[in-house]
């Protein structure tokens, strides 16, 4: 600013051009959004994908339709807690949504439907024949949303790790393979999650142990002494060995 009478060269704002909204720290360091820029492209070749691309499903599931033995421990949980199964199946996926929930909907619809279907077989003659068609195409029909629920279910696992309809379509294979296709898929899940784990996993063998025996420490401690009582020698050596040169 000019000293004296001199015109300042800053421009004093007045009361009426003083900004009317404060701006909060921070408020201009925020990331603006550019829709243009929020697309998928190809990784190898990084052209813009449409929005109703999928990735190809060519990949094969590790295990077969009717490889239960392969993992003794998801075939027990699967044939005799089937509900367990399906409900870890979907917090797998979904981590939002807790393991209990599917369970809870699992063993009200599957196997309390099994349950009543058993109670219908085993009481038909006490029960009336139209009540007893009624029943059964109740439960036939429960049985096929079921499947196709739980297909809807094993289609988000074929795109998430790109895998084929294998041995037929996903609601198919719930509607008359359910146990087998619950193991399957907890199979698939656990097979990926341990291929992770060893290509992140890394190995470092520590250094080996260094240690001195007692005759390396008797000879380490020698040696030092020795040099320290020449180092005095060496040096009067030293100083004795000059000579004193004309100029």
């Amino acid at each position: 600013m000019a000293e004296g009478n001199a015109a300042s060269r800053y421009v004093k704002l007045r009361k009426e051009q003083a900004p009317v909204e404060d701006i909060t720290p921070g408020e201009l360091n925020q990331p603006i959004d550019v829709p243009q820029l929020n697309v998928r492209k190809c990784h190898e070749c990084m052209q813009v994908l449409p929005e109703t691309y999928e990735p190809p499903s060519d990949e094969n599931w590790t295990t077969g339709i009717f490889g239960c033995a392969e993992d003794p421990e998801s075939c027990k949980t699967g044939l005799f807690c089937p509900c367990v199964l399906y409900g870890r199946n979907i917090e797998a996926v979904r981590e939002e949504i807790p393991w209990t929930q599917p369970c809870v909907c699992h063993a009200v619809c599957v196997e309390g439907g099994m349950a009543l279907a058993a109670v219908t077989a085993l009481f038909s003659g006490y029960i009336d024949p139209q009540t007893t068609v009624v029943i059964c195409e109740g439960l036939f029909f429960a049985w096929w949303m079921c499947g196709i629920y739980s297909g809807l279910f094993r289609q988000e696992l074929q795109k998430k790790y790109h895998l084929k309809n294998a041995p037929c379509d996903h609601c198919m294979v719930h509607c008359c393979l359910h146990w087998c296709a619950l193991c399957q898929e907890h199979r698939e899940m656990k097979n990926h999650l341990s291929d992770a784990d060893a290509s992140s996993s890394t190995t470092m063998d520590p250094p080996p142990v260094q240690a001195m025996n007692t005759e390396e420490k008797k000879h380490a401690s020698s040696s030092s002494s020795s040099s320290s009582s020449s180092s005095p020698s060496s040096a009067k050596s030293q100083h004795n060995d000059l000579e004193m040169v004309p100029l």
